[in-house]
C-alpha cells in the first residue's frame, strides 16, 4: 500500500536520490547531503512541534509499505519570506501613449518584489518515473493540503506553490541563458545552491534595480516567460484542480510560475470532514477515498475504499494500520 508519512533523519538516502533524479532548476531538492540533512532534522522538529511556527518546513514522503521503498517527495513550509526574502518577478503590463501622433503601445515589464512574505507554500512534489502513473501523484499533492486542514491555524491564509521554468532536453534554460546569467554571472546550479543556502543577499546586490522591458529580450527568454517544465504539467494540472491560479509572479532565474489559493478556499482543505473510525475487516465500496488522520503531529495519509456513514469512517482494517489508528480515532476523509 502506498501511504504518505512524515520525512526524518533515517530519509537521506532516499531523499538524495529523489534529488539526483529531480534534475537542474528544482531548487528545493538540491543535490546537496548537507542541505538534506538539516533539512531533514527542520522537518522532524517541524512535526514534533520543536520547531518555531514560522520555521517549520514539513516534509513528506511517498513510501510503498510492502517493500519500504520511497518514491516520491512532497513538502509544507509554514510560512516563506519573514527571516529570508522570498523574490520573483512580477509581470507587468504598462501604457504609454501619444495623442498627438494617435499612437498606443502596450508594454510588459519584469520588476523584481518581495511580496510573498509570511505565505505558505507547497512544494517539492516529485516522484520517480515509475510512479507518474495510477493516482501516485494526487495521492502525494493532496496528502499535502490534508496536512494544512489538519491543523490550519499553523498555516498562512494564503498558500503558494512555484513551479519550474522551462529547461531544454539538453539542460539548458532559455531564461537563465538569455537574462538571469547577465545580472548574476554563475552556473544555474551555483545561484541554485546558493539561494537555498545563503540569506539571499546576493539577489539582493546583483539583480536589476529597474524594470526590464520583455520586448527587447531574446524571443528563446520571452516564450518561456510563465510556462511550466514539461515534467510540471502534471503538477500544474493538480494545483489548477485544487484552486490555484497564477498571479502575476515568475521566478527570477528560470521564469517559471507562481500560483495562489486562499487556504480555506483549497478543495481538499475545503471539502475533507473529520470523522470516527470503525473498522472492519473488508469495505464494500466502489471508489477508493483520500484518507489522512487528524493531527499534524501524527500525520499519515493513503488513499483506500471507505464508506460514510452519518459521523463515522468505515475503514478497513489494513487502512487503519498504515494511517496507524484505532477504533474511533478522527480521520480526515475526502470522497
Amino acid at each position: 500500500m502506498l501511504v504518505v508519512r512524515p520525512a526524518g533523519p533515517a530519509d537521506l538516502d532516499f531523499l538524495l536520490e529523489l534529488a539526483i533524479l529531480s534534475g537542474p532548476g528544482f531548487t528545493s531538492l538540491p543535490e546537496d547531503p548537507d542541505q538534506l540533512v538539516e533539512r531533514l532534522d527542520l522537518s522532524h522538529a517541524s512535526f514534533t512541534g520543536q520547531a518555531p511556527g514560522p520555521d517549520r518546513w514539513f516534509t513528506l514522503m511517498l513510501e510503498e509499505t510492502d517493500t519500504g521503498d520511497v518514491d516520491g517527495v512532497g513538502s509544507v513550509k509554514a510560512a516563506v519570506g519573514l527571516k529570508r526574502p522570498f523574490f520573483s518577478f512580477r509581470v507587468q503590463n504598462t501604457t504609454q501613449s501619444s495623442p498627438s501622433l494617435g499612437i498606443r503601445l502596450e508594454h510588459q515589464t519584469l520588476k523584481l518584489v518581495n511580496e510573498c512574505s509570511g505565505w505558505s507554500e507547497v512544494g517539492s512534489l516529485f516522484l520517480k518515473a515509475d510512479r507518474r502513473k495510477g493516482g501516485a501523484g494526487r495521492l502525494l499533492s493532496q496528502s499535502r493540503y490534508m496536512l494544512i486542514g489538519a491543523e490550519p491555524q499553523l498555516f498562512s491564509e494564503t498558500v503558494l506553490a512555484e513551479l519550474r521554468g522551462v529547461f531544454t532536453p539538453d539542460g539548458a534554460c532559455p531564461f537563465w541563458d538569455h537574462v538571469a546569467h547577465k545580472f548574476f554571472p554563475m552556473d544555474f546550479d551555483e545561484a541554485d545552491r546558493m539561494t537555498g543556502a545563503t540569506d539571499k543577499q546576493f539577489i539582493l546586490d546583483l539583480a536589476p534595480r529597474e524594470p526590464i522591458y520583455v520586448e527587447l529580450l531574446p524571443e528563446p527568454a520571452r516564450a518561456v516567460i510563465g510556462k511550466v517544465h514539461p515534467q510540471g504539467v502534471p503538477a500544474m494540472a493538480l494545483l489548477e484542480s485544487e484552486g490555484f491560479r497564477p498571479n502575476g509572479l515568475v521566478d527570477i532565474f528560470d521564469a517559471g510560475p507562481t500560483v495562489t489559493c486562499r487556504r480555506d478556499d483549497i478543495r481538499t482543505v475545503r471539502d475533507a470532514r473529520a470523522l470516527s473510525a470503525e473498522i472492519v475487516d473488508e469495505v464494500d465500496a466502489e471508489l477508493p477515498a483520500l484518507i489522512s488522520t487528524a493531527s499534524v503531529a501524527a500525520f499519515r495519509a493513503v488513499r483506500q475504499k471507505a464508506v460514510v456513514e452519518g459521523e463515522t469512517a468505515v475503514i478497513s482494517r489494513e487502512t487503519a494500520d498504515a494511517l496507524k489508528v484505532r477504533q474511533g480515532d478522527i480521520v480526515r476523509i475526502k470522497t
